[in-house]
């Protein structure tokens, strides 16, 4: 057979798919422990993830739970910072932070062979990390120059102000970073924090080609981690929020641009159609923004709209780099495209490129069982199940033109915005 490669193949959208949940574990510490099977791989990965605490801290103190995680590895009471890297090297392991402003945690990918040797120092770091002084004030350093870079970005700017103007500045949300901050966290701070407030609620995640007496020795081990209870919640400052800011930089040969406003939660029933919507308008790079800003006038490189969260808060945002001398040219284009899409309906053609795109992303979410366990997590912290994806495919195999119409025009045609640029 002759394979015509001056054709694309074929795409056929599945009938189904079925998710098998994870295997579900109560740890003897009462924390979650879930199992994804991968029969024949060798690579195991975890993660032990709590609720995070961040908004429980003042504000110029909002940087001591990073830097907590962080100092992790840089010595226990049995090694020190060299000899924990050297020795995860040496059995090809990683040990990375996990620090969202609602989850904190340690992951670690290794591999079978060696977990056994590998996860008695792992599990050294949730009781045994010392935080030496020497260590602290490298990384405090670090930071420093980090906060210093970053704001001489446009573009990291503009990410900064933009959740400034939706949250306000005395919120944790939208607090600026400053040195003073990192200047503000101690030692006696990381070990007070690593001692009474890390590691509430914790969820153990694994995925691993294990056997039941293995799978019985990996619970008993993790049921000796600690295991604390949720704090009570802290009641966060209200909402201030201002819909312009522009921070001329005159060094600065391009404007970073961000429009948004507030959006819903995963949970809520027109969420999924809300990621077509914004899939559509500037979520790939066959997007009216793309097609419009880049291709059409070449204001930009790139330009993408995108659904986001921050704890408990969900918006919407439209960011681009572009031509500091077009940038009122392109916010006037933004809102051009939005009220498009809210007035008149896509075509059958492209309707159908954005349908199987959104489906084949969806899928390939699915390539592996480290990608099924990273899903999970996903809708787990949102209190949903896998039954979110059989929904979303149902959805994206059946949705028209008009449906698009009707969710732009309930989220995203209510103006004015917030809109920075930066530069």
């Amino acid at each position: 057979m002759v394979l015509d490669r001056s054709k694309a193949p074929e795409f056929k959208v599945p009938e189904d798919f079925e998710l098998l949940p994870p295997s579900e574990f109560k740890l003897s510490n009462g924390a979650k422990f879930f199992y994804v099977p991968t029969p024949g791989l060798n690579a195991v990965k975890i993660d032990v993830i709590g609720k995070g605490q961040r908004n429980s801290l003042p504000l110029d103190h909002s940087l001591v739970s990073s830097f907590t995680l962080q100092m992790l590895q840089e010595g226990t009471a049995e090694k020190d910072a060299g000899e924990l890297a050297e020795f995860f090297d040496f059995y090809a392991s990683e040990v990375h932070p996990i620090s969202t402003y609602s989850h904190e945690g340690l992951g670690l990918l290794s591999t079978k062979k060696h977990l056994s040797t590998v996860l008695d120092i792992f599990n050294s770091l949730f009781t045994e990390a010392t935080f030496p002084e020497n260590m602290l004030e490298k990384r405090k350093s670090q930071r420093k120059l980090s906060i210093l870079l970053e704001k001489e970005k446009t573009a990291s700017r503009a990410s900064t102000v933009f959740r400034k103007c939706l949250f306000g500045a005395n919120h944790p949300y939208g607090a600026d970073l400053e040195e003073s901050h990192v200047d503000n966290v101690t030692r006696d701070q990381l070990i007070s924090y690593y001692e009474t407030m890390l590691w509430q609620d914790i969820e153990i995640f694994v995925t691993g080609d294990f056997d039941s007496k293995e799978l019985e020795k990996l619970c008993s081990l993790f049921g000796k981690l600690p295991n604390r209870a949720v704090s009570d919640s802290i009641l966060l400052p209200g909402i201030n929020t201002l819909l312009a800011v522009t921070e001329p930089k005159e060094k600065s040969v391009q404007s970073s641009i961000r429009i948004g406003s507030w959006s819903i939660p995963k949970t809520h029933p027109d969420f999924i159609a809300l990621t077509v919507f914004n899939t559509i308008l500037g979520g790939y790079f066959g997007s009216r923004l793309i097609k419009n800003i880049r291709e059409d006038k070449g204001h930009t490189y790139g330009i993408y709209s995108s659904l986001a969260e921050i704890g408990d808060s969900n918006f919407w945002v439209i960011a681009a780099d572009v031509q500091k001398a077009f940038y009122p040219d392109v916010i006037k284009e933004i809102y051009h495209e939005i009220e498009l899409l809210t007035r008149v309906k896509i075509d059958a053609d492209e309707l159908e490129v954005v349908r199987n795109y959104l489906i084949g992303q969806m899928l390939k979410q699915f390539s592996t069982s480290f990608d099924l366990i990273d899903r999970f997590q996903a809708v787990h912290h949102s209190g949903m199940d896998f039954d979110y994806y059989a929904q979303k495919l149902a959805y994206l195999k059946t949705f028209t033109a008009d449906d698009i119409i009707t969710v732009g025009q309930k989220y995203f045609d209510k103006p004015p915005f917030i809109e920075v640029v930066v530069g």
